[in-house]
C-alpha cells in the first residue's frame, strides 16, 4: 500500500488549497493552537505545492526554534530578519515612490534617544518653519518595535530585551534604506532591490546611529567569495547534542538520533550533509520501510520510521538551518500516514500475568554467575513497579539513599540526579504495607552505597548500564509473558492505572504517584503531599502470596521449562 505524503487540502466548499499540520503535543501550550492552518491562496494543485513545501520549511523552523529556547540575536542575526521589512516596504510605496522622497535620513538615530525626543524644523534655516513634532518619530519607533514582535513571532524566537531592541533598529535601518531607494526612483533614478543595501553609501548613512561607521569603499579590503565549511551528519549531530543536552534532552533521545545517523550514512555511503538532498531523504524512508533489522529480522514499522528516524533527521536539519550550517531542510515536509493499530488486548497485564511475573520474582534463583545486581533488579523491580505505576528504568536506578524513614512511612526518592527520570522532576512513592512485609526496606539497609540494582560505568556512567538492565528484564519478563501485545515493562503503568481506579483513587494523585503531567492547567495549583499519596497507597490490595505459591508449585510440576501465562497447562 502506497503511504500518502503531507499535501495541500482543498477546501471542498472553495476550492482553495490550505495548509494544514497538527502542532506538536509539547508545542500547544506555547503557540495556543493545535493546528497550523494557512490558506496558499491558490486553486492551481502545482503552485499549492510549490507554496506548501515553502511554508511547511517555515514552520518546521519555528517550531525548531520554540523548541531551542531562549537565545541573543547578534547585530547580523537582527539586521538579516531586518530585511523581510525592508522589501515589505518598498512594495507598500512602490506605486507612489514620491511619498518617501522627503524623508530626513539623518534623523534616523532620534527613533532611539531617551525621552524626551527632540523637536526638529520641518525645514531647517527658514524662519517661522513649524517644527516636527515628536509624535512621527514615537510611532515610527513604535511601529519598529511592533514589526520586531512579529518577526520574532513568525520564526518562533525568544529572545531577550535588548536582542528586541536590536532587532527593531535593524528594522528601523532597513525602512530608512526602503525610503531611500524610493525616493531616488521618484526622482526618476533606476535602482534595485537590495534587500540588506551592502554597497550603498546611502545605507551606510541611514545606519548610523545603529552600526559603526561604514569606511570607504576604496579603503575596504576586496570582498572574498564565500567558501562553504565542510560539515558531515557526524558533526552535524554532536554539534546539536551539544546543545540539546544543555537544554535538558535525553539520553534516550541521543541514542535514538544517533541511529539513524548511522543508518542515513550506510544507506547513502557518505557522510556529508551539504550533499543530503530532499530525494535522499525520501529514499532513505522507502529503504527503511522495507529493509529487514539485522537484529530483530523484523521491517520496521511505518511508526517507527515517522516517529524515530524522520523525526529525528527534520530536527537535525531544522537546527542546522536555524544556525545557519545549511540553507534548506531536505526532510522537511516528509511524513508518513500511518494507520490505526489494531489494538487486540489491554495494554496492561492482566491479573494472571501480573501473579505470573511477581512469582516468577518472589522466588527467582540466581544463575551461578549471575551479577548480584542483576539478580536483586529481577527479584525487587516487578514488585516496585507494581505498587507504584513507576517506569522500569525509574526504579533501576535507586540508590540506597533514596529510601528513608518518614514517622511510618518508608518514601522512596525517584529523582533525575539519579540517572534520568523522563519529566525532569523529583518525585516521592510511598512504599506499599506488601512490599514492606516482604523485606524491601531490610534490603536497602543491607546493601552497599550507590545503586541497588546495577553496577555504574567508567566516571560513574549509570545510563549504559540501565539500558543493559532493562534488556535484561525484558528477557526475563518475556517467557512468562509471551504476549507481544503487551510490553513486558511498561504493562505495569497500565495495570497501576486500571488498580487505582477500580480502587477509586483521585486521579490527580494516582499521575503524581506515576510521573504523570496533570490533565489541565488547574493540575499545577497545589501539591499533592505524602499524606495523599500514603492514603492513595493504602487502597491498594495485595497481591495473594497463596495464588503465587500455587503457581511455583505448578511450574514445579512442569519441570524445567519455562512458565508462560496461557500454557496448555490446565492448572495454569
Amino acid at each position: 500500500m502506497a503511504l500518502r505524503m503531507a499535501q495541500p487540502w482543498p477546501h471542498p466548499k472553495t476550492g482553495v488549497f490550505w495548509f494544514r499540520r497538527a502542532v506538536p503535543k509539547d508545542l500547544r501550550a506555547l503557540i495556543g493552537k493545535v493546528e497550523e492552518l494557512v490558506s496558499l491562496k491558490t486553486k492551481d494543485p502545482a503552485e499549492a505545492r510549490v507554496r506548501y513545501a515553502k511554508l511547511s520549511a517555515e514552520v518546521e523552523a519555528r517550531w525548531a526554534n520554540l523548541r531551542a529556547g531562549a537565545r541573543k540575536l547578534t547585530e547580523r542575526d537582527a539586521h538579516a530578519l531586518a530585511a523581510s521589512a525592508h522589501d515589505e516596504w518598498l512594495e507598500l510605496h512602490r506605486d507612489d515612490p514620491s511619498f518617501q522622497s522627503g524623508w530626513r535620513t539623518e534623523l534616523y538615530a532620534t527613533l532611539w534617544t531617551a525621552e524626551p525626543l527632540p523637536e526638529i524644523e520641518a525645514q531647517p534655516g527658514v524662519p517661522g518653519a513649524v517644527p516636527i513634532t515628536n509624535i512621527f518619530y514615537r510611532s515610527m519607533r513604535l511601529r519598529c518595535f511592533q514589526e520586531a514582535d512579529s518577526i520574532l513571532s513568525r520564526n518562533g524566537f525568544v529572545v531577550d530585551e535588548w536582542s528586541r531592541l536590536k532587532l527593531a533598529r535593524a528594522i528601523g535601518a532597513a525602512l530608512q534604506r526602503a525610503s531611500l531607494t524610493l525616493g531616488r526612483a521618484a526622482q526618476g533614478e533606476i535602482v534595485h532591490n537590495d534587500a540588506l543595501g551592502r554597497d550603498s553609501p546611502e545605507a551606510a548613512k541611514a545606519l548610523s546611529g545603529a552600526l559603526s561607521p561604514t569606511p570607504p569603499a576604496s579603503s575596504r579590503p576586496a570582498r572574498q567569495p564565500a567558501v562553504a565549511k565542510p560539515l558531515s551528519l557526524t558533526g552535524l549531530f554532536e554539534a546539536w547534542w551539544r546543545e540539546a543536552k544543555g537544554v535538558g534532552r535525553k539520553p534516550s533521545t541521543h541514542e535514538s538520533y544517533e541511529k539513524t545517523v548511522r543508518y542515513l550514512i550506510a544507506f547513502l555511503k557518505h557522510d556529508d550533509a551539504t550533499r543530503v538532498t530532499a530525494e535522499d531523504i525520501v529514499a532513505f524512508k522507502d529503504h527503511r520501510l522495507a529493509t529487514p533489522s539485522k537484529r530483530t529480522g523484523k521491517v520496521p514499522s511505518a511508526k517507527t520510521v515517522k516517529d524515530s528516524d524522520l523525526a529525528a533527521l527534520k530536527t537535525l536539519f531544522g537546527w542546522a538551518v536555524i544556525n545557519r550550517k545549511l540553507p534548506t531542510n531536505p526532510a522537511a515536509g516528509l511524513t508518513i500516514k500511518v494507520g490505526k493499530k489494531q489494538r487486540l488486548r489491554p495494554k496492561g497485564f492482566v491479573e494472571a500475568e501480573a501473579h505470573a511475573i511477581l512469582s516468577a520474582a518472589l522466588h527467582y534463583v540466581p544463575g551461578p554467575r549471575e551479577d548480584a545486581r542483576t539478580a536483586a533488579a529481577k527479584r525487587w523491580l516487578p514488585w516496585l513497579c507494581a505498587f507504584s505505576g513507576a517506569r522500569v528504568g525509574e526504579m533501576g536506578q535507586l540508590r540506597r539513599q533514596d529510601l528513608r524513614r518518614e514517622g511510618d512511612l518508608w518514601v522512596l526518592h525517584i529523582t533525575p540526579e539519579a540517572g534520568t527520570v523522563k519529566t525532569d522532576e523529583a518525585r516521592e512513592v510511598v512504599l506499599h504495607q506488601q512490599l514492606i512485609k516482604l523485606g524491601f526496606p531490610a534490603f536497602v539497609q543491607a546493601s552497599a552505597e550507590g545503586p541497588l540494582f546495577l553496577t555504574p560505568g567508567k566516571g560513574g556512567d549509570v545510563l549504559g548500564p540501565l539500558a543493559g538492565l532493562l534488556n535484561r528484564m525484558r528477557e526475563f519478563v518475556r517467557p512468562v509473558v509471551p504476549d507481544p501485545n503487551v510490553q513486558p515493562n511498561h504493562g505495569w503503568r497500565h495495570l497501576f492505572t486500571t488498580i487505582c481506579e477500580e480502587a477509586e483513587i483521585n486521579y490527580r494523585v494516582y499521575n503524581a504517584i506515576m510521573g504523570h503531567a496533570g490533565r489541565t492547567a488547574a493540575d499545577s495549583y497545589g501539591d499533592v503531599t505524602l499524606k495523599a499519596k500514603a492514603a492513595a497507597i493504602r487502597k491498594l490490595p495485595s497481591f495473594d502470596l497463596d495464588k503465587l505459591r500455587a503457581i511455583v508449585a505448578v511450574q514445579s510440576e512442569v519441570g524445567d521449562r519455562a512458565f508462560a501465562v496461557g500454557s496448555a497447562d490446565p492448572r495454569a
